[in-house]
């Protein structure tokens, strides 16, 4: 049964009802525009009901430019500066919901993501917004010549399942392709496509690394091990837990690494081949060595002194080291210290858009404002969210992009 809606035509329609949209369309409906939200999924927000463990980690304390990759560095600034963790903060605390602090100023809801859900729900209630959803949207059709100069005017024309609306202003929050089994599709990108906005080739992000075969062999009896360590890749430099898998590496330090490893074509030269690891992130690992110079032990049982011991016996074992210590030249010792500080992997690939937080590149934010998130060459049509090639690091910073850039749409619109 198709609901009764008051009016089918609308100020905004917002397409997608996540963080970004719900954000937006709170916003706009709270300044009095006549808003809808459509959304092809059957149940609200999952991507938020999922995050951070199920309980969302919402917003960062610390939010920078730096946190973020994009073709257009600097796009971000404009919306971040006026809508920022602590405005979301502030939000939070006016709706009541409890939430505690983690390591690198991650936020965190004590009880349940379902509580920033309800929040943003809220919040489109109280903009009197309306919903169309699960609704499935079958075109995009461009308002007839001169509306788009008419107050009100009919810009676009959405043909769904639900039948026909019509809008001034269209705002695409679709997300990006990460977890495709939660209802993520293309969706965002064809849209951009219809009206000739370019868009950056989206990859997988904040995702697993896999191994080639014959490394895979190697270390295929660590799947489960962690341990603290520093990786790199270009100008990306993260320091937290490795965790092998049965497929490669992950934990915080790859995921946070791996949107640098895919991002070859950002301006980072250096990106893209290799990952470099650094085994002894708290210490000189060559002093460390000089130091045991004379130990008996077998080279991989003193390093279990500092590691798992079954990862320092696949490493040794892989390179031939599994002298005792004292049997080592100087040389030696001085080249095992530059491999420990400096472990260097060839991945041949990730885990795919299944496994990856969010989505790398997206719509090009050249061909929009960073004011407003509007189309340059497209009026009333706006990209927000994790369709738009920002993308964030680990840690709350997605969401922050989320907020802010739907709360800048939502006061354009």
């Amino acid at each position: 049964m198709i609901p009764h809606f008051p009016t089918r035509h609308f100020d905004v329609i917002v397409i997608g009802a996540g963080a970004s949209g719900m954000m937006c369309a709170a916003e706009a409906g709270q300044r009095g525009r006549r808003v809808l939200i459509l959304d092809h999924a059957p149940k609200l927000a999952e991507k938020i009901r999922i995050s951070g463990g199920g309980r969302c980690n919402f917003t960062n304390r610390e939010v920078t430019m730096g946190h973020y990759l994009s073709r257009n560095p600097h796009f971000c600034r404009s919306a971040l500066a006026r809508f920022g963790p602590g405005d979301f903060i502030e939000r939070v605390e006016h709706h009541g919901i409890a939430y505690h602090e983690r390591e690198h100023g991650q936020l965190f809801c004590d009880e349940s993501a379902q509580d920033i859900i309800d929040m943003l729900r809220q919040g489109c209630e109280d903009g009197h917004v309306s919903w169309a959803m699960p609704c499935e949207l079958k075109a995009v059709v461009p308002g007839e010549a001169g509306a788009a100069d008419a107050a009100g005017g009919e810009r676009y024309r959405l043909e769904t399942s639900m039948g026909e609306f019509s809008c001034t202003n269209l705002v695409i929050a679709t997300g990006g392709l990460s977890i495709p089994k939660i209802g993520a599709t293309p969706l965002g990108y064809r849209i951009a496509a219809q009206f000739h906005i370019p868009v950056i080739a989206p990859k997988p992000a904040l995702v697993p690394l896999t191994l080639p075969p014959e490394e895979l062999d190697i270390y295929k009896e660590l799947a489960g091990t962690a341990f603290d360590a520093v990786a790199e890749c270009g100008t990306g430099r993260f320091r937290e837990n490795l965790l092998f898998t049965h497929r490669g590496l992950s934990g915080p330090v790859i995921l946070q690494v791996s949107s640098y490893w895919q991002a070859r074509d950002y301006g980072d030269k250096d990106g893209g081949s290799q990952v470099h690891i650094n085994l002894f992130p708290n210490e000189d690992v060559g002093a460390w060595l000089s130091a045991h110079a004379r130990s008996k032990a077998l080279l991989s049982n003193l390093l279990a002194e500092r590691l798992p011991r079954r990862f320092t016996h696949a490493w040794c074992e892989q390179r031939g080291w599994n002298s005792p210590v004292n049997q080592l030249s100087p040389k030696q010792l001085e080249q095992i210290a530059a491999q420990l500080a400096n472990w260097a992997i060839t991945p041949n690939g990730t885990q795919g858009y299944a496994k990856a937080e969010v989505t790398l590149g997206g719509v090009d934010t050249r061909a929009l404002s960073s004011k407003t998130l509007e189309a340059r060459d497209q009026p009333g049509l706006y990209f927000i969210g994790e369709v738009v090639d920002v993308t964030g690091h680990l840690g709350g910073y997605n969401f922050q992009w989320a907020w802010a850039s739907g709360y800048a749409a939502g006061q354009a619109v």
